[in-house]
């Protein structure tokens, strides 16, 4: 048992694989068998839940530097973009880059029967492809995109997105930009506020169960989307109003959520506010740390990310043999270190790396 910033987690010895699945914290646990056992006595408060979607709600909105109100729930990334994806313009481009997560571009690409195209860049060129592609529209009958889609932090290696560049590529123009921090939120720092979307999913870095997800959206994007998933919960009071139609939707972001998971939102609303009270650069430095630490012993160059991938023969197998939990995607070894993680974690990769070179 490892207790950091007073939290306690189980199995984190060797756990290298926060970006497939986060680690929940024993108080997380010990409520949701609370929650369970409730549920088997049938002693459970289901209005209960409400207050764990309040305060995952708020405590997203502070980690991506939005206003709470701004913030919508569900249960999966790809199903909140659907709600974009459904409202681009017949006809209309798409930028995404190439190997994005499929959760990303799926909602884009089955938009095709309206004749709305994605179009793919290479990894570390979409930045540059976005800004010549709004200064070609300028000189030309063909338009920019309408929309970027793509992930702050990369899902196969980590690579981290230029944010700043593309910001200031669509600066004062009609260029819609959805990020999905799925794999950056919990362990660095955000500010995304000028962005139209900030999506994730909680099960990663969030350190939540798998079916929650929450999506900020600028109040100009918002006013575009109709709310395909809207029920009972996109009411203003959804409580008081489960029977009414037309049905009184929210006004703010509230009217595009889905009924809530009771359980994974139970466990999010206690994993999302306490990352939310941490110092994020403190935990960012942490996490980069780690992972550069393994960057150099496989003569990697240094990044800013929590996320290695690493191309060598032999290192899976190797890896399993040490009891080390890490990912193989795309080809390559995928390690990711979270606030739980430890020298020793990385120390311990580095010796079954060693073991292969």
């Amino acid at each position: 048992m490892r207790e950091i910033w007073g939290e306690q987690f189980a199995g984190a010895e060797k756990f290298l694989d926060s970006a497939t699945y986060g680690l929940p914290s024993r108080r997380q646990t010990d409520a949701l068998r609370t929650a369970l056992d409730d549920w088997e006595s049938g002693t459970q408060d289901t209005s209960a839940f409400d207050e764990a979607v309040d305060a995952a709600r708020s405590a997203f909105a502070e980690l991506v530097g939005a206003p709470t109100d701004s913030v919508t729930i569900g249960s999966t990334t790809s199903a909140l973009v659907g709600l974009i994806a459904a409202a681009v313009p017949d006809s209309g481009r798409v930028a995404v880059q190439r190997g994005e997560f499929t959760s990303v571009t799926a909602p884009f690409a089955t938009q095709a029967a309206r004749g709305v195209t994605v179009e793919q860049f290479d990894p570390g060129t979409l930045e540059a492809s976005v800004e010549e592609a709004v200064q070609a529209s300028a000189r030309s009958p063909k338009k920019a995109f309408d929309l970027v889609a793509v992930s702050l932090v990369q899902s196969a290696d980590g690579r981290v997105l230029d944010t700043e560049r593309l910001r200031r590529a669509v600066a004062g123009t009609h260029t819609r930009v959805v990020i999905d921090v799925t794999q950056a939120v919990g362990w660095k720092t955000i500010d995304l506020g000028w962005a139209d979307a900030v999506v994730a999913s909680g099960y990663k870095w969030l350190l939540a169960p798998r079916g929650t997800a929450w999506m900020a959206l600028a109040d100009s994007l918002a006013k575009t989307l109709i709310p395909h998933t809207a029920g009972w919960y996109s009411s203003e009071t959804p409580w008081a109003n489960t029977y009414e139609h037309p049905p009184l939707l929210a006004a703010d972001a509230r009217r595009f959520d889905a009924s809530p998971a009771w359980h994974p939102m139970l466990g999010s609303g206690i994993s999302l506010p306490w990352l939310a009270s941490l110092d994020m650069r403190e935990v960012e430095a942490h996490c980069v740390g780690l992972a550069n630490r393994v960057r150099e012993a496989a003569g990697m160059e240094p990044a800013d990310s929590a996320i290695a991938a690493l191309d060598v023969p032999g290192i899976e197998a190797a890896v399993a043999d040490a009891g080390i939990r890490a990912a193989v995607r795309a080809g390559r070894v995928r390690v990711g270190f979270h606030l739980y993680n430890t020298t020793t974690d990385a120390d311990a990769f580095i010796g079954a790396l060693r073991r292969v070179r």
